[in-house]
């Protein structure tokens, strides 16, 4: 039996971070699918740059779209959207299957608007309602602005992917502002089946901290806030609070791990992905990962619920002088820079393309 295989079978969504226009032409999304229990996709500014700016799959769409006029951010979202469209067609007998619960995919926001509540909102709203799909997730990013825009997204309808959250914190601020969206839901009336994940970085901790961790706990940080995560999530699944919301309908916000990817290239290709097989959660990974997983992982014992060892990493981290929420906010800040680089390149990209194709 496939790694993969397996890894559905414990209980846990094994997601493709990425997607380009010739995963979808050539049928190798598709192939995924069936061979490799790939059952969701996840993308995001970085991911849309890569795919459009080295490819020219996308040419004859941007001129015809050129001539309609718009700005470049609109463009993009409609090449965007035409992908996640075909990617969600794909994966649609997943999500009648599994009643909602796999079969996604996501699309992030504009970066720009990580601090700025209402327009991040309002942007939730618009691509949900043009992309028109069931099966659709729109990111938005797990900032101190970002809690209220996803409470008022999910009392709104939208379906959220919280994005760029790197501590246990994160995860349950997360985790509030959705239930605080479904609780007002229920109090106007309305269904609180309204679904959302809850996106956590990994392998980003390691790359931070490799200079500056001892040889014995390199590579271990990323999977101790993963675990520690966990335990927080399972927690929550018992939880009062919870319980009333589930008892009238509502699903819970699965935990994604994500940035799964090892970055130490003296570490395993496959190690977030061994680690972090916990059931009932979702690991989103990038081509690479999949395929070497496919190529040579294997599940090991799930997490422990109660979190494992975690505790122990962290506090020989602790120990270090690595300051861990300070570190976690810097993770969340910087991530978000990154996606404005990323967002900033793919508009100047499309401008450029846009400039020569209309000239040719």
């Amino acid at each position: 039996m496939k790694a993969t295989k397996e890894l559905h079978d414990l209980g846990q969504s094994l997601w493709l971070d990425n997607i380009t226009r010739e995963l979808l032409t050539t049928g190798t999304l598709k192939r995924y699918i069936d061979r490799f229990s790939v059952t969701g996709l996840t993308s995001n500014p970085t991911i849309f740059d890569q795919a459009i700016t080295h490819s020219s799959a996308y040419d004859e769409d941007i001129r015809r779209l050129v001539k309609l006029g718009g700005s470049d951010e609109d463009l993009f979202f409609e090449l965007a959207l035409e992908d996640l469209r075909k990617a969600a067609n794909l994966f649609s007998s997943v999500h009648e299957r599994t009643a909602g619960v796999d079969g996604w995919v996501s699309l992030e926001v504009s970066p720009l608007l990580a601090h700025d509540t209402k327009k991040t909102v309002a942007e939730a709203r618009a691509l949900h309602r043009k992309a028109g799909l069931a099966n659709l997730f729109v990111k938005i990013p797990g900032t101190k602005e970002g809690a209220p825009a996803i409470e008022e997204s999910i009392f709104s309808g939208v379906p959220i992917n919280v994005t760029l959250l790197f501590s246990r914190k994160h995860y349950l601020d997360a985790a509030d502002a959705y239930m605080r969206g479904l609780e007002h839901r229920l109090a106007a009336g309305l269904s609180p089946d309204v679904r959302s994940v809850a996106s956590l970085f990994i392998s980003r901790w390691d790359k931070a901290t490799m200079e500056k961790a001892p040889a014995g706990l390199r590579n271990k940080l990323g999977i101790a806030i993963g675990k520690q995560a966990y335990q927080a999530y399972r927690d929550l699944m018992v939880s009062d609070r919870w319980q009333r919301l589930e008892n009238q309908g509502a699903r819970p916000q699965r935990l994604l791990f994500a940035s799964t990817g090892t970055k130490d290239p003296q570490a395993p290709d496959v190690l977030y992905i061994n680690a972090l097989a916990a059931p009932h959660t979702v690991n989103t990974m990038p081509e690479n990962t999949l395929l070497a997983f496919v190529d040579h992982g294997r599940v090991s014992t799930a997490p422990a619920s109660d979190g494992g060892d975690a505790q122990q990493v962290l506090a020989d981290f602790a120990r270090t002088g690595i300051d861990l929420d300070q570190l976690a906010a810097d993770l969340q800040e910087e991530g978000a820079q990154s996606f404005d680089a990323s967002w900033q390149h793919l508009l100047n990209s499309i401008e450029s393309k846009s400039r020569s194709l209309k000239a040719a």
